[in-house]
């Protein structure tokens, strides 16, 4: 069973809007927290970002239409993707970087399709 469990991915048309949650069950607690996303026969690429100071960078091709967000309290963070378009169908993985250990944490990954 993977450490974070994500939702809300799914099929949308072009346009339209989603919105990914990553939560754990787990005690621990994270420091820098994200998504990254890994199209079919492409590498896994970071995607958006955001520290334990809730600081935030983003890739330059989602920024203006995607915001990261997290409750440190619950150890959640979500991505708001919104005007998706269909280069961002991939698989979409939530990471987790342990605040005290600095291990490395990952979803299972979530489909997200976006038709044109």
């Amino acid at each position: 069973q993977a450490d974070l469990v994500e939702s809300g991915g799914g099929l949308v048309q072009a346009g339209g809007s989603l919105r990914l949650s990553c939560k754990t069950e787990k005690i621990t607690r994270y420091s820098d927290m994200a998504w990254y996303r890994q199209a079919p026969g492409s590498q896994r690429d970071l995607v958006a970002r955001i520290t334990i100071d809730s600081l935030t960078n983003y890739a330059d091709s989602v920024k203006g239409r995607f915001t990261i967000s997290r409750d440190s309290a619950e150890n959640s963070v979500y991505l708001q993707m919104n005007n998706l378009e269909p280069g961002d169908t991939a698989i979409y993985y939530c990471y987790a970087k342990g605040r005290w250990s600095g291990a490395n944490y990952w979803g299972q990954g979530t489909q997200v399709t976006v038709s044109s």
